[in-house]
């Protein structure tokens, strides 16, 4: 199947955190891209002899269309308690997290929650997810079923947690274990989907089943791993209690083999300068997640530490719903641009839109598929809209570069900017 659409198109070629930002971005005013089988044929200017015959030309005159964005950590779970009133993250997590996750045995519940869930993903613009199911294999196959419909690329796994939890949320070493195995020779790697190895935080797993879920991360060839670290300073000093030979959080997992590429760890709010450097020297990425760190109080994550540093660490972006409290990557950078400001690190416009794009798709090891409009890239791409609201319409009549008109969508947009959303070249999503 070949497609076309015709507007101004943005795509980032460079690192605007290391590079003066106007030599690391392409941008056509009035550009075409050619999609074929899924695939990005041909970006460029607008040419009509480039146009197919008998394609029929999708036209975006007021929009903006960008490469789709990517949420790296996010738990779909958890949709149904999202804004749930909590104190701290280990109190939140009793109160309503481990409540709301024990229902996911029912896979109908499961199904049906995944879907009201991807469809808030693609309405956002978001064509990458890396979510977290729960401990039941049910919430694992719920998922990707209801992914599989709309064709995305994403990645998901079993919750392992065998202590530290209620009797409904735990299993057991083995159990764990076998139940990841079977599911990833199922899931990984089916279409365009990847398995996650996913032991939820190092104080609900057992050291054993720490060292089975490395062993699983090694087996299981081009597999992902995620998990929380560092995330709230009464979670810290729990780690420590429970693991009292380790040199810090990050230790423990590099411990059982669990950092390296493809190795995500959300949150990163309370690192040392040690698990810095080991983050920067293993390959593994930290996922910056802006909302849920300010609505459950934990702390403000170090974006200049991370990014622009001798020693820079993979960093990609997260919604973290749901402690994080919006779908919308818009309103996550909004957030991300208020947590740095506080850390006296102003991050620009150019910056933001890179993390969101190209710089989550090369954190998470994905840039050889999407991130960028480029030929031989997935035709992930999103539509944004400058006029979506009459405040946003009103703005953009005094912007006058590229640079304002993108930080006034940042600041002021939600996912009533997203005009269109395209999975694989096929249009998954219109707002209108």
């Amino acid at each position: 199947m070949t497609s076309a659409l015709r507007g101004a198109f943005l795509s980032y070629t460079g690192n605007p955190f290391k590079d003066v930002a106007e030599n690391t971005y392409r941008y056509e005013s009035d550009g075409l891209i050619v999609i074929a089988d899924g695939k990005i044929t041909y970006a460029g200017a607008y040419e009509a002899n480039r146009v197919p015959a008998g394609v029929t030309l999708e036209h975006h005159r007021d929009g903006l269309i960008i490469p789709g964005f990517i949420d790296a950590h996010v738990h779909y779970p958890q949709m149904p308690m999202v804004g749930a009133y909590g104190k701290k993250l280990l109190e939140w997590l009793d109160k309503y997290v481990f409540v709301t996750e024990q229902r996911y045995r029912d896979k109908t519940f499961a199904r049906q929650v995944a879907k009201v869930f991807l469809r808030e993903q693609i309405k956002a613009g978001v064509t990458t997810p890396i979510t977290y199911a729960t401990v039941h294999p049910e919430a694992v196959d719920a998922y990707f079923e209801e992914a599989e419909l709309l064709g995305l690329r994403t990645g998901t796994g079993k919750v392992l947690m065998n202590r530290n939890a209620p009797e409904g949320l735990r299993d057991t070493t083995q159990t764990g274990y076998d139940q990841s195995k079977a599911l990833a020779e199922k899931w990984h790697h089916r279409g365009r989907f990847f398995y996650v190895v996913t032991p939820r935080f190092a104080p609900t797993s057992t050291p054993d089943q720490l060292e089975a879920a490395g062993a699983l991360f090694k087996e299981i060839p081009g597999a992902y791993m995620q998990t929380h670290i560092s995330e709230n300073t009464d979670e810290l000093k729990w780690v420590q209690e429970l693991f009292p030979d380790n040199k810090n959080y990050l230790d423990v997992y590099d411990h059982f083999g669990l950092v390296g590429p493809r190795a995500l760890f959300g949150h990163g709010v309370h690192l040392v300068e040690a698990e810095w450097q080991r983050l920067a020297e293993a390959g593994a990425t930290i996922v910056h997640c802006p909302t849920s760190n300010l609505f459950l109080g934990s702390g403000l994550f170090n974006l200049e530490r991370a990014l622009v540093s001798a020693n820079p660490v993979r960093t990609a972006l997260g919604s973290d719903i749901g402690a994080g409290t919006s779908f919308s990557p818009l309103v996550t950078l909004n957030e991300a641009y208020k947590v740095a400001q506080l850390r006296n690190f102003p991050l620009s416009a150019h910056q933001a839109f890179y993390l969101a794009t190209l710089g989550s798709a090369r954190a998470i090891y994905q840039d050889q598929h999407i991130g960028s409009i480029e030929a031989g890239k997935d035709a992930d791409l999103t539509v944004l809209d400058f006029l979506a609201t009459p405040l946003l319409a009103e703005r953009e009549s005094y912007a006058r570069s590229l640079d304002e008109r993108l930080f006034i969508l940042m600041t002021l947009g939600d996912d009533r900017a997203i005009k269109a959303t395209y999975v694989a070249g096929r249009k998954v999503h219109t707002r209108d």
